[in-house]
């Protein structure tokens, strides 16, 4: 499956989340691609929009890949080839300070003077633009979780198979419209893949929906 972008995914996501509209759910986007997309599927259901902050740990020498990821608590998400990559314990935990440090920075930028929508009681839906090595959700579903959400929705239009089993224990619910065979990178899977701003993230933040949104058919 192919992709156009970042929305055309989006809106595909949102006719298989459409039994959540009405329900006012909690779309949590991770920075920064997918904020296109939680933009699209909170304003297709109409929910709410916000993000939830997580940074992959990256591999020494190989900063596309992640050997896990760290939340805004400091929880640590480790994957179990870490240390076939070269992270071991010592440089985890300097990857895992430094990856902090830019969460904070995100977290002033991006939602200045307000705390994280509450995911309390709510149905929220945790959105990514793909799952590569699968880290990052985990860490944004551990994440949400501990803030007690009545349902965790995990939504993503393609992933590697081998991730998405890692995933499902972290969700009530999975939502992925493709897992192909030889999967290589998230990026592959779209016509267009551009890279995002921080300030295309706070203007989608602060974005409304439009007059003209209506619900996926």
């Amino acid at each position: 499956m192919i992709f156009n972008d970042r929305i055309d995914a989006a809106r595909r996501l949102a006719r298989e989340l459409r039994k959540y509209r009405g329900s006012r759910p909690l779309v949590l986007a991770i920075p920064r691609g997918a904020v296109a997309m939680g933009r699209t599927l909170a304003d297709e259901l109409d929910g709410e929009l916000d993000v939830v902050l997580v940074k992959k740990l990256q591999a020494p020498f190989q900063p596309e890949l992640a050997v896990g990821a760290v939340d805004e608590s400091g929880w640590v998400y480790v994957a179990d080839y870490a240390a076939e990559a070269g992270a071991d314990a010592r440089y985890l935990e300097v990857e895992k300070r430094r990856q902090i440090e830019t969460l904070r920075e995100r977290r002033e930028t991006y939602t200045p003077g307000r705390p994280p929508r509450d995911p309390r009681g709510r149905t929220v839906i945790v959105v990514d633009d793909g799952l590569a090595t699968g880290a990052t959700m985990i860490a944004a579903l551990h994440a949400v979780r501990a803030g007690a959400p009545a349902r965790l929705v995990c939504a993503v239009p393609v992933a590697a198979g081998e991730s998405l089993r890692k995933v499902k224990p972290y969700a009530d619910e999975v939502v992925c419209l493709d897992a192909p065979y030889g999967f290589g990178a998230v990026s592959q899977f779209y016509r267009e893949f551009p890279q995002v701003e921080d300030s295309a993230v706070v203007e989608l933040l602060a974005a409304k929906k439009p007059p003209s949104a209506t619900a996926p058919k």
